[in-house]
């Protein structure tokens, strides 16, 4: 099963641009056709605008400490 999105999964150990690419294309296009998910891409389904707006929701919810340690690791 896919690991929460709150603070004990470790969606807020990587950085913005991945997730968007991880939700737009799925997972395959980054660990191959031979990673086993049930989790599709969206790029059919979402704009690119829907995608940052779900993102930004499920970042929303963690609390503030983890906001403030997923800003400050991919501050650039």
């Amino acid at each position: 099963p896919a690991p929460p999105h709150d603070e004990t999964g470790h969606t807020w150990h990587h950085p913005d641009q991945m997730l968007f690419e991880f939700t737009k294309y799925g997972p395959q296009k980054f660990a191959g056709a031979d990673y086993r998910s049930i989790m599709p891409g969206y790029e059919n389904q979402l704009s690119d605008t829907e995608i940052w707006q779900v993102l930004a929701y499920i970042k929303a919810q963690w609390p503030e400490s983890i906001q403030t340690k997923h800003t400050e690791a991919f501050a650039r």
